[in-house]
């Protein structure tokens, strides 16, 4: 490997927010985030992937709903200089890409982009680095590359890549294609199969930056023009960076591949590295190491009599236990449960739209809510009173605050609390608790190096998050 080959930078998209693994997946905390199999999660999966060798450091995309998360994960991944960039809103893929391509090319315009979403599974990760490296000698030339998955059975879930002949076993070289296909019907995705001609579209891309720009001129000249603005509007705020929001909105809703990838001669690489998008939960069951009669269970799950089922508790206070099922998935998490015939998986969408339609919190709300500074968890609500747990990791502090509705009490369970209330601040340590008037500025700190664990009981009119009102921020909350 020499010193004059590109230098290949992984764009990792993180901002999305399934449906399709609800419980455990909701728009407050999705499926990259969460612990879905061993190892980590899928978002740290992906940044462990794209470490050394000739990776750049990467640049992530998401949310401002997400960014303190992914810049959590991101440290706990042990990845140091990853650059976190937040889109004011999702605008599909082609502004997030076309946004990071100019930011990548003011520093290096030969440089190479690694487009990976963050919730997929890799099983081969030497595979998946064979697969970079012929992808990056085609993108070497000028060429749009996209990783095609050879597909194992009819999936109705997935776009498709025509090739003009079937590529023989193993042969992993880029090559061109006919054309991208729309996500089949059932009998024509088994005519698909049965040709050998066809790859699943992994949504997986690599293209050389300054060529990419140059084809966004062409091509989708207001999307270009529109994540320039946002680039050159944008701002830093503490480890993120800001595309400026007014002009990123103007560009238009649209994905790379209808933007870009079908309307310019592109190349493909076939992919055999164990690729698995987890897009329900019959794939996690795949992925989860069923036993001989095909039933994979979590911890806190008991399967007696079973074949062919998903089981799964993500609570450590809930037993799953299943009794003479067959093609089952039943995963429970502290606020809900889901029952389905595991055929119907792709369909949990619908569950979600009819948790919406009744104004169920579960719908779209975690139990557990990230923080910046830790987390919290309500444990117990009713009429004018709320009890949360609340844990705050060293060195972290909630803003300066108070409330308009509610008052609070504090209770230490575990570590140390340095508590600010109005103009008197004391340290608190386990079983010493404090009142917090309504009305009353107030601060809660971590001082310590270990974990601070309390208990807060809120009485009042109204127990609302909104119910805030902030004077200082070092996380630069609004």
């Amino acid at each position: 490997m020499t010193s004059s080959q590109p230098k290949i930078t992984p764009i990792i998209m993180c901002g999305g927010s399934g449906t399709r693994l609800w419980p455990v997946s909701r728009k407050a905390y999705p499926k990259q985030f969460a612990p879905l199999l061993p190892g980590g999660t899928l978002f740290e999966r992906t940044l462990q992937r794209v470490q050394g060798g000739r990776y750049q450091a990467p640049f992530l995309l998401t949310n401002a709903d997400f960014r303190f998360v992914v810049a959590e994960q991101t440290s706990e991944a042990g990845v140091e200089a990853a650059k976190i960039v937040i889109e004011p809103e999702g605008r599909n893929t082609a502004p997030a890409i076309a946004a990071a391509a100019i930011m990548i090319a003011e520093e290096d315009p030969d440089g190479l982009l690694l487009v990976l979403p963050s919730d997929h599974v890799l099983d081969d990760v030497d595979a998946f680095h064979a697969a970079a490296a012929e992808a990056a000698a085609a993108a070497s030339t000028g060429a749009f590359v996209t990783f095609g998955v050879a597909p194992d059975r009819p999936e109705t879930g997935y776009g498709y890549i025509e090739l003009p002949e079937a590529p023989a076993p193993g042969d992993g070289a880029a090559r061109d294609f006919v054309r991208f296909v729309e996500k089949p019907d059932a009998p024509r995705a088994a005519e698909m199969l049965a040709t050998g001609r066809f790859l699943w579209n992994a949504g997986m891309f690599m293209f050389p930056a300054g060529a990419l720009i140059k084809a966004f001129e062409a091509e989708a000249p207001d999307v270009l023009a529109a994540c320039r603005a946002a680039v050159a509007g944008g701002r830093e705020d503490l480890c993120f960076f800001r595309l400026g929001e007014a002009a990123y909105r103007d560009s238009p809703d649209i994905s790379i591949d209808y933007a870009i990838m079908e309307k310019v001669e592109g190349m493909v690489v076939p992919l055999t590295a164990g690729w698995n998008d987890l897009g329900s939960w019959a794939t996690v069951w795949s992925e989860s190491g069923a036993d001989e009669q095909g039933v994979a269970v979590t911890d806190g799950a008991l399967a007696i009599d079973c074949r062919d089922s998903l089981l799964r508790s993500d609570d450590p206070d809930i037993r799953v236990v299943g009794l003479g099922l067959e093609g089952i998935v039943a995963v429970a998490t502290r606020d809900g449960v889901l029952v389905a015939a595991k055929d119907r998986a792709q369909d949990v969408r619908k569950v979600v739209d009819g948790l919406k339609a009744q104004n169920a919190r579960q719908a779209t709300e975690f139990p557990k809510c990230y923080r910046p500074w830790g987390w919290y968890e309500t444990i117990g609500l009713g009429d004018r009173f709320q009890v949360k747990q609340i844990v705050v990791k060293p060195g972290g502090q909630l803003s300066l605050q108070s409330h308009v509705h509610r008052s609070e009490h504090w209770v230490v369970v575990e570590g140390t609390a340095r508590v600010t209330v109005d103009e008197d601040v004391k340290l608190l340590t386990e079983n010493q608790s404090v009142y917090i008037p309504l009305g009353a500025v107030h601060r809660l700190e971590n001082p310590g190096k270990l974990p601070l664990r309390l208990i807060e009981v809120q009485s009042g009119a109204y127990l609302g998050e909104d119910d805030i009102v902030r004077y200082e921020d070092v996380y630069a909350r609004a």
